[in-house]
């Protein structure tokens, strides 16, 4: 039975074939033909119900399954009207009744006006409509696929996810292209009622008056149509083949499991559809059995279903509130509290992060309304993990009375570091560097990285998309701020605790090398010291095994901690390639050798350490030429890095990241040799000599 049940929807095309050759009873006819009507308005009622398309992407394989299975009928009515005196069963009677109303002119007026109604008008429309969804969507796969490839950089979101919306994005295109064809499948359906009305007419009267004709014709006549059909059912079935295959294209599942499982979601669809029907066949003049059986299963058929429903949802709550744990009692009064001195310490805790929301913003953050965002800080914690080797520690979200209701705030160690605004029922469109067109919207700065943007309203996201805006949602314009602030903050947040957990789970896979090293060579202090200052620059800590070992090196030469970081990322090149290389290329900016010399020159050692003691005409002169050099990378999109030689790296990077804190710096020894590095600018300067003599030539 149940496979029957997978297989009824190709059964069921194959036996609409069938019509076109079995002659069918008068009384299956009139079911047959309330049964087209009530399919109709079931997939009427049930496009106007699903909220999104894809929720029904069956339906252009639908639509060219009704058109058939209206045209085999159409064969079969004619075939009675034709054959048997023009009775063609009572629901036909009934509508000719219906509309001629005893006048036949005023009956065929009316007909040709309905189907100029739904050529000129409806299927006409529906055509342009379908050819502009599809452009439009195609037009605007580019840009969403730049806003899923912003997110996934950005850890939003990982590649599971990305796919996910990737393989959704190219499901609307599919879908709309289909769209685009089935439509022609309705056009033609409407000529061809409008021709086999004709014929069936124009049959009529020659029939009637060419009543007694000699057998010779009947002979040929038989003949004719019998070759027509062993060359055009064959025919007919393989074009039937192709057009579904071209319009599966959406769909996940067989064609049989989509049309089980889709409209089982829509059982007010199905009960509306047959109480109409019910309603119908209880006026009088109407066919009122066809009519009342077809509308009373129907009817019963969506009871059935939403009944199914509600009790699946209301097992599915019963086990979410036995799962749900039962909140602690308060205390009595909070000055009872707090009468317990120990308690006040706990007012002392500052939280390692933390989130702050207005009023407007709480429904993103609380799950109980459906609010993602802690889960997407999940998905953000997991894979930043992956790639850094640093596990953030837990964030603590809560409301604050003082801030804007659209505004939310993120503090490291109980300090402000960033604040931002978004408007939740609005979405952000990034401006690109030459937009083809204006989008009306509300002009801002997207927080994390300052680019000019416009807050949009959600019906002016597709046309933003097209002018090549790349447009994002307000949960993701929040959590990609949030996560650029942690990336900042990073170091800050590792500390001694966090130091000893790596090493702890570093025991799992190394134990000797543990033992060996931690704490009688490096110590935790100090290897926290290195991971900071890694982390400070972008580089991962995930290889804890390398950084150990070569730390160890370094210390047991006698240097110190800067001078071990720099060993340290000497050793970590492929991570460091990795990390920065982009398709085996590294665009970088260079420093002159007359300006390394002086930058070396410039070192100097005091009690508190090493450090850069620059002029400030040479600063100035290396900041403005960066400046210039810094608008290549913006052009390219790309992070920009300066490559210089490991003996000032660490110095020359403490100095230029307090004007440019975005900015990289490596070393040469840190950049693998199979990479390919561009050199976007150079900066030079005049050598102190050189500008004596051009002084000297000037007086």
């Amino acid at each position: 039975m149940r496979r029957i049940l997978n297989n009824s929807i190709a059964l069921a095309v194959v036996v609409i074939v069938l019509f076109i050759i079995i002659p069918l009873p008068v009384a299956l006819l009139d079911v047959l033909l309330v049964v087209n009507i009530s399919l109709s308005m079931l997939i009427l009622v049930i496009t106007m119900s699903v909220p999104d398309a894809l929720d029904f992407s069956i339906f252009p394989s639908l639509l060219l399954i009704t058109t058939l299975f209206r045209l085999g009928l159409n064969v079969s009515t004619t075939r009675q009207i034709l054959g048997n005196n023009g009775n063609a069963g009572s629901v036909i009677r009934a509508f000719g009744d219906m509309i001629t109303s005893g006048n036949i002119v005023l009956g065929v007026i009316i007909f040709l006006i309905i189907v100029l109604v739904q050529m000129i008008v409806v299927t006409k429309g529906a055509e342009r409509v379908s050819e502009v969804a599809a452009r439009f969507t195609l037009d605007a796969m580019p840009g969403k696929q730049m806003a899923i490839d912003a997110d996934l950089s950005s850890g939003l979101i990982n590649e599971q996810e990305a796919r996910g919306r990737r393989t959704k994005i190219q499901k609307e295109a599919d879908f709309y292209g289909a769209m685009d064809g089935a439509t022609k499948f309705v056009k033609g359906d409407a000529i061809m009622s409008l021709i086999i009305t004709l014929i069936n007419f124009v049959g009529g009267l020659i029939l009637g008056s060419l009543a007694g004709v000699e057998n010779v014709l009947e002979t040929y006549s038989i003949a004719t149509v019998g070759d027509g059909l062993v060359s055009q059912i064959p025919s007919l079935m393989v074009s039937t083949a192709t057009a579904m295959v071209v319009t599966r294209t959406v769909s996940e599942g067989s064609l049989n499991e989509d049309v089980i499982r889709q409209f089982g979601r829509q059982p007010r669809a199905i009960f509306t559809a047959g109480l109409v029907l019910v309603l119908l066949g209880c006026i009088p003049g109407t066919p009122h059995a066809p009519l009342l059986i077809v509308g009373t299963g129907l009817t019963f058929g969506g009871w059935f279903i939403s009944r199914r429903m509600e009790r699946q949802a209301a097992g599915e709550a019963a086990a979410a509130a036995e799962a749900e744990p039962v909140p602690e009692a308060a205390p009595a009064a909070e000055g009872d509290y707090f009468k317990d001195i120990n308690n006040v310490y706990s007012l002392l805790t500052v939280e390692p992060i933390e989130m702050e929301f207005g009023y407007s913003l709480i429904p993103m953050v609380d799950e109980n309304h459906g609010g993602k965002l802690i889960n997407r800080i999940v998905i953000f914690r997991r894979q930043y993990a992956q790639d850094m080797g640093f596990v953030i520690p837990s964030i603590r979200l809560h409301d604050a009375a003082a801030l804007g209701t659209n505004q939310y705030v993120i503090r490291v160690k109980g300090e402000e570091v960033a604040r931002g605004e978004i408007l939740v029922d609005y979405y952000l469109a990034l401006e690109p560097a030459n937009p083809l067109g204006e989008v009306d919207g509300i002009e801002t700065v997207e927080p994390a990285y300052g680019i000019p943007s416009r807050w949009i309203l959600p019906e002016n996201k597709e046309i933003a998309e097209i002018y090549g805006y790349s447009v994002i949602d307000p949960l993701s314009v929040m959590l990609t701020h949030l996560s650029e602030t942690v990336k900042k903050h990073a170091h800050e947040l590792l500390g001694r605790s966090e130091t000893m957990q790596l090493v702890e789970n570093l025991k799992h896979a190394s134990p000797e090398l543990v033992e060996e090293i931690v704490p009688n060579v490096v110590s935790y202090g100090n290897l926290e010291k290195i991971l900071r200052n890694l982390l400070r620059e972008g580089v991962p800590i995930k290889d804890l095994g390398t950084i150990l070992e070569n730390a160890a090196d370094a210390l047991l030469q006698g240097r110190d901690i800067d001078m071990a970081t720099e060993q340290v990322r000497g050793a970590l090149s492929r991570t460091i390639t990795r990390r920065f290389c982009e398709n085996g290329q590294l665009r970088v900016i260079t420093l002159d050798a007359e300006v390394e010399k002086r930058i070396i020159s410039s070192i100097t050692r005091n009690e508190q350490g090493v450090y850069l003691a620059l002029g400030p005409d040479l600063m100035q002169q290396i900041i403005a030429q960066l400046s210039e050099h810094l608008k290549k990378f913006m052009e390219l999109s790309q992070t920009p890095i300066i490559l210089v030689s490991q003996v000032i790296r660490g110095y020359f990077s403490r100095l230029i990241t307090q004007f440019y804190p975005n900015l990289y710096v490596l070393a040469f020894n840190e950049v693998t040799s199979n990479v390919q590095i561009q050199a976007l600018g150079n900066i030079t300067v005049e050598s102190p000599m050189r500008a004596e003599r051009k002084a000297m030539v000037g007086t």
